[in-house]
């Protein structure tokens, strides 16, 4: 019996998982606004192109498929209730409310005993002003919702015109963050099925640029307390929302060795793309075996290996890469590539 997993998306993400799905047999059906010629679309097996709130598309596609899931965390909510009652949708309600609003995550991560940078609920001036003076230091305002890769926040120091600040973000649904002094990040990414089974891949431990993930290395050097709690604090996370697929979760390692809680993505993330090589199982196989009810593959990492991103401004070095022994490419065939834009990415082997 064959076996269609539905993706919800038509990018990056869509496209590795709908390639990793096709590897073990499994077709998928990509479901997009832009679904024909986007990066997913182009190596799916059945594109549908409609928009999020078009019932009657979302019920066609869901009675077409046997599980759903997404590959950003944004998808709107009604959107999943749809889906939901007709087939298995990954990765589940409560998961996607945490995950779309960064004082819900925050406010979850907090109940469950997970450290995090001191927080602030703003929505006007009033709220930036105690907020800031109550925490006495450098901050953080960010938009509470759809900020990605640097987008939607700004840092603000004692003194600063709180006013201009909060009209450049253009929200009254913010949160302000302690800027908090690091000396590294990591990432954690699990996999849960559902029957609540966990498997953990190693930590990945990663550097930005413009706030834009630039590399990560994994297995992460770092101690294996530090590891074994980044993994904890997803597991946690993981079944207090009941998830069903992929959960990776970002941690700042403060200077004073503390493991804060920074975000939560309920789906394949950028830092583990290191696994379509590196791994004995990648984060997108994993993904696929889950919907499918084939069970967690071993996700036992070959070496040490670094990934960094393509971006716009970077794909003059294609063909460099493209001539290297060892370097592993991925190009995510994206038409036009603009400042800062996720184009691809690429993976080399450091070492045992």
């Amino acid at each position: 019996m064959s076996t269609t997993i539905g993706i919800l998306g038509s990018g990056q993400l869509g496209r590795m998982l709908a390639i990793a799905a096709a590897q073990l047999g499994l077709a998928t059906h990509v479901y997009a606004p832009d679904a024909d010629g986007s990066p997913a679309g182009q190596v799916a097996t059945t594109r549908t192109t409609a928009s999020y709130d078009d019932v009657g598309a979302l019920r066609r596609f869901a009675n077409s498929v046997d599980a759903v899931t997404s590959e950003f965390e944004n998808v709107p909510a009604a959107t999943m209730e749809v889906i939901g009652a007709i087939c298995m949708a990954s990765p589940g309600a409560a998961a996607l409310q945490a995950a779309q609003h960064r004082i819900a995550e925050k406010t979850l991560a907090t109940g469950l005993g997970i450290p995090t940078p001191r927080f602030w609920q703003v929505r006007n001036l009033d709220d930036l002003s105690l907020a800031m003076e109550a925490l006495g230091g450098e901050a953080i305002l960010k938009t509470c919702r759809m900020g990605y890769d640097g987008k939607g926040q700004i840092r603000l120091s004692p003194g600063d015109d709180l006013a201009a600040a909060l009209a450049s973000i253009d929200s009254d649904d913010t949160i302000l963050e302690e800027l908090i002094g690091f000396d590294g990040e990591i990432s954690a990414l699990l996999a849960r099925d559902a029957e609540g089974a966990i498997c953990h891949f190693p930590t990945a431990q990663n550097r930005h640029r413009n706030g834009i993930l630039a590399r990560s290395v994994a297995p992460a050097p770092v101690i294996p307390a530090v590891a074994e709690a980044a993994q904890t604090a997803a597991t946690a996370l993981a079944e207090a929302v009941n998830l069903v697929g992929l959960l990776a979760v970002e941690f700042f390692i403060a200077t004073d060795g503390r493991l804060l809680f920074n975000e939560m993505a309920p789906r394949p993330h950028n830092s583990f793309h290191w696994t379509i090589e590196g791994s004995a199982t990648s984060q997108f196989t994993q993904l696929a075996r889950v919907l499918a009810g084939l069970g967690f593959g071993d996700t036992t990492a070959y070496g040490r290996w670094q990934m960094d991103n393509l971006l716009g401004q970077d794909m003059d070095r294609v063909p460099e890469l493209l001539a290297q022994a060892g370097t592993h490419l991925h190009l995510y065939g994206k038409p036009e590539a603009r400042q800062d834009r996720k184009m691809g990415h690429v993976t080399t082997r450091l070492g045992d």
